[in-house]
């Protein structure tokens, strides 16, 4: 396993080993030992979430207030523009963005820390996310943050307007959004 960090050092890039041949491939998607060895933080998950959308769907910033959620988040067919963003009031980052992309050709992983916003756009013709929390969902406490907030200035690199689900569309911006303190 090998473990990057972005330029929000809580957020991780893990990309896993692969063992590749003729008949296909085999890689360990998930291992307590080794990613707590290879990061220093030991995660315990309760939930998996699957998203599957089509190309141009945009989801997110979402983020849950109140028991919040830890993500390790994979693409188990397509790709995507995978996003993190710094919700914690009193850290020096509060604000600051960082993407990845996430395919199925590419096999890497993004850890998205407690107190971190996680938004995705879909860049295939369809994509399909495999993610572990480390708390389950709770809809009274989940937050959405405006995906084109100029404060934040996320790049996404559109080429045609995002499809959105409503309550992404009309989240608010980041002076008027509950955040972590």
């Amino acid at each position: 396993m090998k473990v990057t960090p972005t330029e929000l050092p809580e957020v991780l890039v893990i990309e896993p080993r692969v063992f590749a041949d003729d008949r296909g491939y085999f890689c360990e998607s998930w291992n307590a030992t080794a990613f707590a060895n290879a990061t220093g933080l030991s995660v315990s998950f309760v939930q998996d979430n699957e998203s599957h959308s089509r190309s141009r769907v945009l989801r997110g910033i979402h983020y849950q207030l109140v028991r919040p959620q830890g993500k390790l988040v994979r693409a188990v067919s397509g790709a995507v523009l995978d996003v993190a963003v710094d919700l914690r009031r009193r850290s020096p980052r509060f604000g600051r963005w960082v993407a990845v992309e996430l395919s199925a050709e590419n096999r890497k992983q993004v850890w998205v820390p407690p107190g971190f916003g996680h938004a995705f756009l879909v860049k295939s013709d369809s994509a399909t996310l495999l993610y572990k929390t480390t708390d389950y969902w709770l809809i009274e406490h989940e937050r959405t943050l405006r995906w084109d907030d100029p404060q934040l200035g996320i790049e996404w690199c559109l080429t045609a307007a995002p499809l959105l689900a409503p309550k992404d569309a009309t989240a608010p911006l980041l002076t008027d959004a509950e955040v972590y303190a």
